[in-house]
C-alpha cells in the first residue's frame, strides 16, 4: 500500500496562484532573512559548492571553452544543489531544527520508498539525475560548437571574448546563446518549483514538473524576472568568486519561499523526514 512517503502516480496537481510582478524581490528579502536564521550551517553549503566550483576552476584554468560550458551548466542542474537550502526554510518555516543532521537526512533517506520489499528509490533524485543529465548534455554541446566552430583556440576569457563574442563575420556566439536559450527555456519551466515541491509534498516527478509549467503560464511575467534575477545574482556571485557563498544560499532559501506563494500543496499529503516517519 502506498504511504505518504512513497513516490506516487500522478493524480491531481497542487493550486498555482497569481502573484504580482515585483513578488520575486519579496521572495529575496525572505531568502535573505533565512540565510541569516540559518546561519552557519548555510554559509558552510554555500562555501561547500563555492569549493567545488574552484575545483573546477582550477581544472579548465586554460581551457575556457570547457568553463563557460560548465559555468552555464551550471545553471540548468542549480536546482539540484540547492535542495540544502530548501530543507532549511521548511524547517525555519515550521519550527523545526535547521541544522547539519536535517541535510544528511535530506540527501540520504527523505526520498526512499520501499515497496513490497523491491528495493527503494528516491523522486527528488531521480529528477536532479534528469537536470544533470541535461546540464552534461549542455556542456558537451557547448563545448563542442567553441572547439570545433571557433577562429581561433580558446584557452582564456580574452580568447572567448575575442574569437566568440566579438568575431567579425561569425554567427558563434549567436549560435551559442540560441542553443543555450532553447535548453535552458524547457529546463527552467520545468524546474523552478519541482525541487521544493517534491521535497515537501509526497508527489511524483510528472506532477511536480506540469505544476512547475502551471506556474510559468500562469505567470510568466513575474517568473521571467525572477529567471533574471537567478542568472544576475548567479553571475555577479561567480565573478566574485567568494560571493557565491552568499549568493547559492540567498537564491536556494529565496526559492523555497517562490514555491510557498505560487504552490498551493495543502492538500497533497506531506513528505515526512525520516524523523517523523517513524514517529
Amino acid at each position: 500500500m502506498p504511504t505518504p512517503n512513497a513516490c506516487p502516480a500522478p493524480t491531481s496537481l497542487p493550486t498555482v496562484r497569481m502573484v504580482g510582478l515585483t513578488r520575486p524581490l519579496h521572495w529575496l528579502r525572505l531568502g535573505w532573512r533565512d540565510l541569516w536564521r540559518a546561519g552557519t550551517i548555510s554559509f558552510v553549503q554555500g562555501a561547500a559548492l563555492t569549493a567545488a566550483g574552484a575545483l573546477l576552476l582550477l581544472i579548465a584554468h586554460d581551457r575556457f571553452w570547457l568553463l563557460a560550458s560548465a559555468a552555464s551548466g551550471f545553471l540548468v542542474v542549480a536546482p539540484l544543489f540547492a535542495t540544502g537550502f530548501y530543507a532549511l526554510s521548511r524547517a525555519l518555516e515550521r519550527g523545526e531544527p535547521a541544522d547539519g543532521r536535517l541535510l544528511v537526512a535530506t540527501w540520504t533517506a527523505w526520498q526512499q520508498q520501499r515497496s513490497g520489499g523491491s528495493g527503494g528509490y528516491w523522486c527528488l533524485v531521480r529528477f536532479g539525475l534528469l537536470l544533470a543529465l541535461a546540464g552534461t548534455g549542455w556542456v558537451l554541446t557547448s563545448a563542442a560548437l567553441i572547439t570545433l566552430y571557433a577562429p581561433a583556440p580558446v584557452q582564456t576569457p580574452v580568447d572567448f571574448l575575442r574569437s566568440v563574442v566579438l568575431a567579425e563575420d561569425s554567427w558563434l556566439f549567436e549560435l551559442w546563446l540560441l542553443l543555450g536559450g532553447l535548453l535552458a527555456a524547457p529546463i527552467y519551466a520545468s524546474s523552478v518549483v519541482s525541487m521544493p515541491l517534491l521535497l515537501d509534498r509526497a508527489v511524483s516527478v510528472q506532477q511536480a514538473v506540469l505544476t512547475s509549467w502551471a506556474v510559468i503560464v500562469t505567470n510568466p511575467l513575474p517568473m521571467a524576472l525572477w529567471a533574471g534575477l537567478l542568472m544576475v545574482i548567479t553571475a555577479l556571485g561567480m565573478l566574485s568568486g567568494i560571493g557565491l557563498i552568499v549568493a547559492l544560499p540567498l537564491l536556494g532559501h529565496a526559492s523555497w519561499h517562490a514555491y510557498r506563494e505560487l504552490v498551493d500543496a495543502s492538500h497533497l499529503p506531506e513528505r515526512l523526514p525520516p524523523s517523523q516517519r517513524a514517529a
